[in-house]
């Protein structure tokens, strides 16, 4: 992933470059996903409900439209039929390719709440409250998958474990330490979590060759594809909900009578409301939104060993950072294959590869090789596994221009609401 201060600092540079956006106005189509993305690995076991069509043509009224079948999406959808039933009668779902082919089917599966990585960013922005606030919010969303994965009895390879944080710089090593002891010292509940080491046990206590400090407190891993898709069924079965994939939202024009008409190449529907939930490519439809939500691509990959050797094992996620501050997340499977992504310092420098680009049909050229070795290098007893990479993909992701999600209504468009910008994170 991308860190914020990344993108921040991309994005005011090119509001500054010229005096005006780079992103045009000449039409939608920038905005719109590329047909043919490089597959993930949570992609490989396809779904009945990849390319499914509720009915075979779209329906001419819907009282809410949701753009975008990924998390957002979906839960919108779920949460609309669960909760607001009686309120709703009718969802369309308008997905431009097949159901969860976006930035949630791609992470890195990695349920990891920040705890403290941009937390003191935020402490400095609206104080401390307004940042605990976020760390707890995303501590809570963490318990709240587990109940509704329990409840709904979903089959997506969670696990509750502990995530660690390793730092291999110095410098970066003792910034941690420093940004730790302040947020414990502020008193925050939620620090009780933490477990912070440094000394010459680092090593052994996390495996990671040449580690100064390490860190770990409570998060999860998930399959993303299998979670989404279940709740996409759950939505479906209610007989509320119509699903149409491969049919990309390209107008939205409000309707004199009320309501808004939504164009797509296959036709239009009519909707009372219209949720905007395709994050990096809201700013086709919402052009206001062009300077302040970027679309950037991030890379991820799947490392497995030859069939019957046996590893070191890895019972805990990780985030890495080499010395060279390189930072990865890293997520062990329990066929024993690894999934990691990041690096966003190796390719940060070419922008033109991964900044205000939604081509996820092709690689990161500056990261694409990153992961070869990378077990190799990283982890102690890893060194003669024949660990490689077996697939390797991209995916677009939403940043936004203050570092913050945006979420509710269309500031001046009533009727139409927006959950974008997630600035994702690990």
């Amino acid at each position: 992933m991308v860190s914020l201060k990344e993108v921040s600092s991309a994005i005011k540079d090119l509001k500054l470059s010229n005096g005006s956006s780079e992103f045009g106005g000449s039409g939608i189509s920038k905005y719109l996903p590329v047909s043919d993305p490089t597959e993930s690995f949570w992609q490989t076991q396809h779904d009945e409900l990849k390319d499914h069509r509720s009915t075979e043509h779209l329906p001419e009224h819907s009282d809410v439209v949701i753009i975008g079948a990924g998390y957002a999406g979906v839960s919108t959808a779920y949460h609309l039929t669960k909760d607001h039933g009686d309120a709703t009668q009718s969802i369309t779902i308008l997905e431009a390719r097949g159901a969860c082919s976006g930035a949630t089917g791609r992470n890195g599966g990695h349920l990891r709440p920040d705890l403290y990585g941009h937390i003191p960013t935020y402490v400095d922005r609206a104080g401390l409250r307004a940042g605990a606030e976020i760390a707890e919010f995303e501590i809570a969303h963490v318990k709240v998958i587990k109940k509704l994965i329990e409840e709904e009895k979903i089959d997506c390879d969670f696990t509750l474990t502990r995530s660690i944080d390793v730092w291999c710089n110095e410098e970066a090593a003792n910034n941690a330490k420093a940004i730790y002891d302040q947020l414990v010292a502020s008193d925050l509940e939620y620090m009780n979590d933490v477990i912070f080491h440094t000394g010459e046990k680092v090593e052994s206590i996390c495996g990671v060759k040449g580690a100064i400090a390490c860190a770990s407190y409570t998060a999860g891993t998930i399959w993303p594809y299998k979670f989404i898709l279940h709740i996409i069924k759950l939505a479906l079965a209610t007989g509320k909900v119509n699903l149409q994939t491969y049919t990309p939202a390209t107008s939205i024009t409000p309707d004199p009578k009320g309501g808004f008409i939504i164009g797509t190449p296959r036709g239009q529907i009519h909707a009372n409301k219209v949720v905007h939930a395709s994050n990096a490519y809201v700013p086709g439809l919402l052009p206001e939104y062009e300077n302040n939500i970027v679309p950037c691509k991030g890379i991820c990959c799947r490392i497995s060993v030859p069939e019957g050797t046996t590893v070191p094992l890895l019972n805990n996620s990780y985030i890495n950072r080499t010395k060279d501050k390189v930072l990865s997340y890293l997520v062990p499977r329990a066929d024993g294959s690894i999934i990691v992504g990041g690096a966003a310092a190796t390719f940060y420098p070419y922008r033109d590869q991964w900044y205000n680009n939604v081509d996820d049909s092709v690689l990161i050229e500056a990261a694409k090789d990153y992961y070869t070795g990378y077990m190799q290098r990283t982890y102690r007893g890893w060194e003669n596994t024949g660990a490689k990479v077996d697939k390797i993909w991209t995916g677009v992701m939403g940043y936004s221009y203050d570092s913050n999600p945006h979420i509710g209504v269309v500031p001046d468009k009533p009727g139409q609401f927006i959950l974008a910008g997630f600035n994702g994170h690990v």
